[in-house]
């Protein structure tokens, strides 16, 4: 596995003089634009068939842009499509998480399907298989199947049950169907070939017997498919013509191509049946499986075991934790379906896998943040600053345009007054070297305010300095003539009057090294939590800022890019969320 950092995708041309967007080009949307041309194909279909089994993640992200992107480029549709073939992991939970994630992404589907819909559909093809003399009931223990696979030197052996009859298949698939067995007593498999060098091929499960409840069929089942199986003749069923998988699944298309050759749904019209009985349309065709490289990002895990582990220990806030890879976790974080996109297109498309950079996902929220985020003022670690020479009265409001970039975002207007809150990192009471900001008897400029001379330094009796005390030059207010007095450093500030105090939660990455799941100093990915990960801070923002609806983005100045959170947020008590520092302050650590 290669590490990189991609620039924009490569794969991006210019478009037409008359299109109205770049033309995209990468293998997969070659092959669909030859499969048009050939006359193969006259129209796209496409799917997303996540199992409800966890929340969705940044990975899925790519697939879910990919999905449906091509359908959308090429004029065709996407379903969704959950494949339900495991209920003793799956929830509604997640079914509702998933539907969420996808529409907040940008997407719509075409129509809303699931494997589970098409459990007649996949009997009635096994007992065809069956027929066929390509499937047998199998009695060997899940140990015994794996004793007898083979490796990937050795041929496999064929089960002593291979070579039942149909008519002995027959009854004993359809009393599985009945219930009278037990769990994990007898199997469907495929009869393909022992001696492959394909593994996937070597007999393969298609049916095994488990005796939990649906969540759409309820008890009506105590058998389920298998995922290579289910998975190839629902895209069968639903007409997909292309159906985009990870690379992973490379080693998993000639099973593929096996089911959906022996069963031969578009030629047997008497396996539809069921779903023409029920309403449900069909296109069945044979579609083409192609894959592409996952996302694969470092300072980040993106195994669901490893995940539903980080949640169950406690070790995060749950699923939507914004340090979290979900979806749900990082849309509370702040990111948002455009920098996702953005993401996803910088990618690019290959079979290469490589290794991104978390700083590449980083940089797409700020480009997209940098045009769309109005621009706000907060103070996270507050240090009093009055200014001695206006009056205990002084009140006076000053304009912000909202946008330094963009007039249309419009101004607001901002209290300020005698006292303020400045950052506490602003002030240094014996400087750094090349430190620009306030010092004793030093002069900086206040935002939008003026130039302003510290002139004392009041600390408590632990020597801790607790407020600032100066002067504000008259001369340097905006519109005066010594506006443009110059002075080497400029700080944000807010108006202590009129602050509204406000959580301020820092999140960074989740874990303090690159890869995680690197154990060969003994050390699990749990032991390389980040502990500098989230802190609370109790700051103050600006009145505007604290009347912004959950999920609103801001820019505060100086600060970072923050989002209100979408669930602990409210107008009167407000929690801000930092969704990426203004730089990337992770390069060079490692």
């Amino acid at each position: 596995m290669s590490t990189n950092t991609p620039p924009a995708d490569p794969g991006t041309v210019a478009a037409p003089a008359d299109a109205a967007a770049p033309v995209r080009q990468d293998f997969i949307r070659q092959i669909v634009r030859d499969d048009l041309a050939s006359g193969k194909h006259t129209a796209v279909k496409t799917r997303f068939p996540p199992e409800p089994n966890g929340y969705l993640h940044i990975g899925h992200a790519k697939a879910i842009c990919l999905d449906f992107g091509i359908a959308n480029e090429f004029g065709g549709v996407c379903n969704l499509r959950l494949d339900d073939t495991n209920p003793a992991k799956e929830d509604p939970e997640y079914v509702r998480a998933i539907q969420d994630d996808v529409r907040w992404l940008g997407f719509e589907w075409n129509e809303l399907r699931h494997a589970s819909d098409y459990f007649e559909v996949f009997y009635l093809a096994a007992e065809k298989l069956i027929a066929q003399g390509d499937a047998f009931v199998c009695d060997l223990s899940a140990e015994q199947v794996r004793e007898y696979r083979g490796s990937l030197t050795e041929p496999g052996r064929e089960s002593p049950f291979r070579n039942r009859g149909v008519e002995e298949n027959l009854d004993l698939f359809r009393r599985m169907r009945a219930g009278e067995f037990a769990d994990g007593s007898r199997t469907l498999r495929a009869r393909i070939d022992m001696a492959s060098g394909n593994i996937n091929l070597r007999d393969p499960a298609i049916y095994r017997i488990k005796k939990v409840a649906h969540q759409n069929t309820g008890d009506a089942w105590p058998i389920y498919p298998m995922y290579d199986y289910a998975h190839s003749l629902s895209d069968a069923i639903e007409g997909i013509t292309h159906s985009l998988c990870t690379l992973e699944f490379e080693d998993h298309r000639p099973l593929y191509d096996w089911c959906v050759d022996k069963v031969d749904l578009a030629h047997s019209p008497e396996l539809l049946k069921p779903l023409t009985d029920n309403g449900l349309p069909f296109e069945a065709r044979k579609p083409r499986q192609i894959e592409f490289s996952r996302a694969n990002l470092n300072y980040t895990v993106m195994s669901k075991r490893k995940l539903m582990a980080l949640v169950q220990a406690g070790l995060v806030d749950g699923w939507d934790d914004p340090r979290m890879p979900t979806l749900q976790g990082i849309r509370r974080r702040g990111y948002t379906p455009a920098s996702l996109r953005l993401f996803a297109e910088r990618l690019g498309v290959s079979k290469q896998n490589s290794l991104i950079d978390f700083s590449v996902l980083e940089g797409c929220l700020r480009e997209d943040l940098d045009a769309a985020a109005p621009r706000r003022m907060a103070v996270v670690e507050p240090l009093k600053l009055v200014l001695a020479n206006l009056s205990d009265d002084h009140a006076e409001t000053l304009t912000f345009a909202n946008h330094p970039k963009d007039e249309g975002f419009g101004n607001r207007e901002v209290p300020f007054s005698r006292e303020l809150w400045i950052e506490r990192d602003d002030f240094a009471e014996v400087p750094p070297k090349g430190f620009k900001r306030l010092v004793p008897g030093g002069e900086v400029r206040l935002r939008g305010a003026g130039i302003v001379r510290c002139d004392e330094v009041v600390k408590d009796d632990a020597g801790n300095v607790v407020e600032l005390r100066g002067t504000l030059d008259p001369e340097s207010r905006p519109g005066m003539e010594g506006a443009n007095r110059k002075i080497k450093g400029t700080i944000h500030w807010v108006d202590a009057r009129h602050a509204v105090p406000a959580e301020i939660r820092l999140y960074d990455r989740l874990f303090s090294v690159p890869d995680p799941d690197d154990d060969s100093d003994g050390k699990t990915y749990q032991d390389h939590l980040n502990p500098d990960s989230r802190r609370t801070a109790a700051g103050f923002v600006e009145p505007s800022a604290a009347q912004a609806a959950p999920e609103q983005s801001f820019q505060f100045e100086r600060l970072g890019y923050f989002v209100a959170d979408r669930r602990d947020h409210a107008a009167g008590k407000p929690v801000f969320n930092r969704s990426v520092t203004l730089r990337d302050t992770w390069a060079g650590k490692i």
